[in-house]
């Protein structure tokens, strides 16, 4: 069998192509928001949100809304309670995330446990790529695009606001506004790698490629162009692979993503570990 053969065959199946497509607009949506999380320190609060948005994802099923609405509203309940219980009490904000995503994430679990359905919500928890249909490739399209516009329209004041909150409110800009509508986008992301990854994997997908582009360039608007580009590559290779090894595609599309982090942290140019050790000692020499 030819390279182009390993290439060419998944694509004789419709599902493989739907499959593909919807990974790479939700790892490119994904991506370009990690760049914003990874500089702010938000890793945890991606964490949280993207378990919190279950039982509004299981809720607006239960009423026929959109998911995206009920994924937004429980990702500022999520956001609301943390700031709540951090500055209402004693506890860290560590312990605040903690508890309200795992209480949120277990409230969508019971959820979807008593909710009679044809559907089978437990994919929004393990995630079903390869059961993406037209009509989900739409949905994940439309909701990547206004998420993706949005980011891209507001990068310069977002990015003000992750290097410099107090410079940001200095020059008429409202920090807490910028907050609310990065978490906002958060929330609709989340919505968008849900049926790709799933809730548990979907803030790899949200961090790690951010964070793999971080290692590669200390220029933000570099960033915003390796994550993505990145992204896609590895869930192309995940998703390939899961067809030839008749594995678990949201795992792989992931494992590919750490994969090229480990790569990037040991042998990358400038920040890679092999190369400060070698910098240190010719500095040493």
């Amino acid at each position: 069998m030819t390279p182009l053969d390993l290439l060419l065959e998944p694509l004789q199946y419709e599902f493989m192509g739907r499959a593909l497509l919807a990974t790479g607009i939700a790892a490119a949506v994904c991506a370009l928001l990690s760049c914003w999380l990874v500089l702010i320190g938000w890793s945890l609060m991606g964490d949280a949100v993207s378990h919190a948005v279950l039982p509004g994802v299981v809720l607006a099923y239960i009423v026929g809304a959109p998911f995206a609405l009920g994924a937004i509203v429980f990702g500022l309940i999520a956001v609301t309670a943390i700031g709540a219980i951090r500055s209402t009490s004693r506890v860290k904000e560590d312990a605040a995330i903690g508890i309200v995503f795992t209480t949120l994430f277990a409230l969508g679990l019971v959820l979807i446990s008593v909710t009679p359905s044809q559907t089978d919500l437990t994919h929004i928890i393990f995630g079903n790529v390869l059961g993406v249909t037209t009509a989900d490739l739409l949905q994940i399209a439309v909701l990547a695009a206004i998420a993706g516009v949005a980011v891209l329209v507001k990068r310069r004041d977002l990015t003000l606001f992750a290097f410099d909150p107090t410079h940001a409110r200095a020059i008429g800009l409202n920090p807490r506004l910028l907050g609310a509508l990065l978490l906002g986008l958060l929330a609709l992301t989340a919505v968008v790698a849900l049926q790709v990854v799933g809730v548990i994997l979907v803030v790899a997908m949200l961090i790690i490629p951010g964070a793999t582009a971080y290692l590669l360039t200390d220029r933000f608007g570099r960033m915003l162009v390796i994550a993505p580009t990145l992204a896609v590559l590895c869930s192309a290779v995940g998703i390939y692979a899961s067809y030839w090894l008749d594995a678990a595609s949201g795992g792989l599309v992931v494992l590919a993503q750490g994969a090229a982090f480990v790569l990037v942290y040991l042998f990358g140019p400038r920040h890679g570990l092999l190369g400060r050790i070698r910098g240190r000692r010719r500095a040493e020499a």
